[in-house]
C-alpha cells in the first residue's frame, strides 16, 4: 500500500507523490524545488519518475531531479529525459504495486495516463469536473480517452494534474443548471478552497454525476449542447460542441 500527496507547484498545478515507507514516486514534477522540498520535508528517496506527456509545467523538473536522483522516468518515448519509454498495455511494478499505463490521447497525441488498484493519474486528460482542451490530438480522440478512464470503477481515485475543479464547475453549472449534484460539489469545492485544500483527488463516480465531458449523453446535456450546435446528436459531436463552448466560457 501506498499513500498520495498533491504537491502545488506554479498557480495551480499538482505534482502527485506516491509514498510507501520511505520510498516515493513522482508523477509530472514539472517544477524540481517543489518537489525537493517536499522529499526532504518528509525524509523520502525518490525512486521513480511517471510523467504523462510532453508539456514543460508536467516535465520541466526533470533536469534538475537528474543531478539528485539516479531512478528511471517512465512515459512517452518521445520526451527527452525518458530514460524507460512505456506504451499502453504495459504494466510496471514500482513501490511493490503494479501500475497499468493507458493510452488516453486527445490533449496531446502521446498522453498516457497510470493506474493503480486505487488511482488514476491522469494528467491533463480529466479533470475535477472538465477535461483538457484538445491540442493536436483529436476531440474524437479525447471523447474515446474520457470514456475509457469513465469505464473505470466508480470508487478509482481521480488524481489530474491541475487546480481547475471551481472554474470547471461554474461551466458545469451552466451546461446542467438543474443538476443537484453540480451545486453540492459547488458548495464543497468553494469550502475545500477557502480552507487551501485541494479538490482533488475526485472519483470518477463523483465525475460521472457532475462532470459534464463525461455526461454526453445524458438529455439534458445533449439540449444544452444543441442551444450551440443544433446538429449535434452523437456522443462526440456534443462533446465537440461542449469543448469548443468551454474554450471561449467566462
Amino acid at each position: 500500500m501506498f499513500s498520495i500527496s498533491a504537491v502545488p507547484c506554479f498557480n495551480d498545478n499538482y505534482i502527485w507523490v506516491l509514498q510507501s515507507g520511505r520510498e516515493a514516486i513522482a508523477v509530472d514534477p514539472g517544477d524540481a524545488a517543489a518537489l525537493l522540498a517536499h522529499l526532504q520535508h518528509k525524509a523520502l528517496t525518490l525512486t521513480a519518475v511517471l510523467v504523462t506527456h510532453r508539456h514543460s509545467d508536467h516535465i520541466g523538473g526533470l533536469p534538475v531531479l537528474a543531478e539528485h536522483f539516479a531512478v528511471p522516468v517512465y512515459g512517452p518515448a518521445s520526451i527527452a529525459g525518458i530514460t524507460h519509454p512505456v506504451r499502453a498495455g504495459d504494466s510496471l511494478r514500482l513501490l511493490d504495486t503494479p501500475i497499468q499505463v493507458l493510452a488516453t490521447p486527445g490533449h496531446t497525441h502521446e498522453h498516457l495516463s497510470y493506474l493503480t488498484a486505487e488511482a488514476l493519474f491522469c494528467g491533463d486528460t480529466l479533470f475535477g469536473a472538465g477535461c483538457g482542451r484538445v491540442f493536436d490530438g483529436s476531440m474524437a480522440d479525447m471523447h474515446a480517452s474520457l470514456m475509457r478512464l469513465a469505464a473505470l470503477p466508480p470508487e478509482t481515485l481521480v488524481c489530474c494534474a491541475h487546480e481547475y475543479t471551481q472554474s470547471n464547475l461554474r461551466f458545469a453549472a451552466a451546461v446542467e443548471p438543474q443538476n443537484d449534484g453540480i451545486a453540492a460539489r459547488i458548495s464543497d469545492t468553494r469550502t475545500k478552497r477557502l480552507l487551501d485544500q485541494p479538490t482533488v483527488p475526485s472519483t470518477i463516480g463523483l465525475e460521472l454525476a457532475t462532470n459534464p465531458f463525461l455526461r454526453c449523453d445524458h438529455p439534458d446535456v445533449v439540449a444544452a449542447a444543441r442551444q450551440h450546435t443544433p446538429e449535434a446528436s452523437t456522443p462526440v459531436e456534443v462533446f465537440t460542441t461542449l469543448r469548443n463552448w468551454k474554450n471561449h466560457f467566462k
